[in-house]
């Protein structure tokens, strides 16, 4: 996420794109080969390119059972399906309201985090600087969305993950320093965990990616560079945070690899992912080189990992890369 932002117009899709691999990925972003110290990374990544012009800035995804990924298009307020082989589709359009100024960003609106439910529904974290706009919406597989759940217009709305055997969300908020529970059966949002810890601590972001993992939820905070653990007590209630990792730069998401507390983590401005665990030698996995262009997620399905970039601060080569990786 870069501190100035352009609106651009609505995309109208379905749109084809083209799936690329090998070296032509590579020049797409920075041009030169690929570079990583990682030796568990397999094969030359798939990247699939979106319109920067248009709008296609994902911000965020989940994977989908046919091996696509439903993704967010940050300021343009989509949900899009993007296939592996480079189709996207228009998912739900959800509101942009003309009066939209979203905090820190003073975009018109930010379409964060994504969470899939076993029944396909999507739910979508919406930021607007509105009161009317701002907060959770479902988008079910057939009908409109709608909002669940309202959230202050002062929040920038980042990660969510769904607990579907509690019937809860837990959204990371950026600029509020907390992470929020919304209940699926409705009611209140509830500030669940909140402090110094999910803070921005260089005026820019704090809490932004979120996992469910082993018991905890996990959160990662951009400006401090750290990933942060808290507890998920036996009533639900928030245990006491603990930083696990410390020294990721400007650390947006991450994603867990299966080999314990094992992370994955993008780093928007230095165009890198890189393979962390805790208390062990960092590898970089994969770089701008091999198309990242200030990346925003990433998930992991078996060995198959798929990553977003925006190009907010590099402005150009927006797209949905996908790799294998050894466990």
């Amino acid at each position: 996420m870069r501190t100035r932002r352009v609106l651009v117009p609505l995309l109208a899709l379905p749109i084809a794109a083209t799936a690329v691999t090998g070296a032509p990925a590579q020049a797409l972003a920075h041009g030169g080969p690929p570079h990583h110290n990682d030796p568990h990374h397999n094969d030359r990544p798939t990247l699939i390119p979106l319109d920067l012009a248009g709008g296609q800035q994902p911000e965020n995804l989940t994977p989908l059972p046919s091996g696509a990924s439903a993704v967010t298009f940050a300021l343009t307020g989509q949900v899009a399906e993007v296939s592996r082989s480079g189709k996207v589709r228009l998912i739900a359009q959800l509101p942009v309201p003309a009066r939209g100024d979203t905090p820190v960003l003073h975009g018109k609106a930010f379409a964060a985090g994504i969470a899939r439910a076993h029944d396909g529904t999507l739910y979508v974290a919406l930021s607007t600087g509105t009161a009317a706009h701002t907060g959770i919406w479902r988008v079910p597989r057939h009908g409109r969305p709608s909002r669940i759940a309202a959230l202050p217009a002062d929040s920038l709305l980042n990660g969510i993950a769904l607990d579907e055997r509690r019937h809860r969300l837990y959204v990371a908020d950026s600029t509020g320093s907390a992470v929020w529970t919304v209940s699926l059966r409705g009611g209140a949002p509830k500030r669940w965990a909140s402090g110094k810890a999910f803070a921005p601590t260089a005026g820019f972001l704090g809490a932004n990616g979120l996992r469910l993992h082993d018991g905890a939820v996990w959160v990662s905070n951009l400006d401090a560079g750290t990933l942060l653990r808290v507890p998920v007590g036996a009533d639900g209630r928030a245990g006491a945070v603990r930083r696990v990792i410390g020294g990721l730069g400007s650390v947006d998401d991450f994603a867990f690899t299966g080999r314990g507390d094992e992370v994955l983590v993008t780093d928007i401005k230095a165009d890198t992912l890189t393979r962390v665990a805790p208390g062990k030698r960092r590898t970089t996995v994969l770089n701008g080189s091999d198309g990242l262009s200030s990346p925003t997620a990433v998930s992991v399905r078996g060995r198959r990992i798929t990553v977003t970039s925006a190009a907010y601060f590099t402005e150009r080569g927006p797209n949905v890369l996908s790799a294998t990786i050894a466990r």
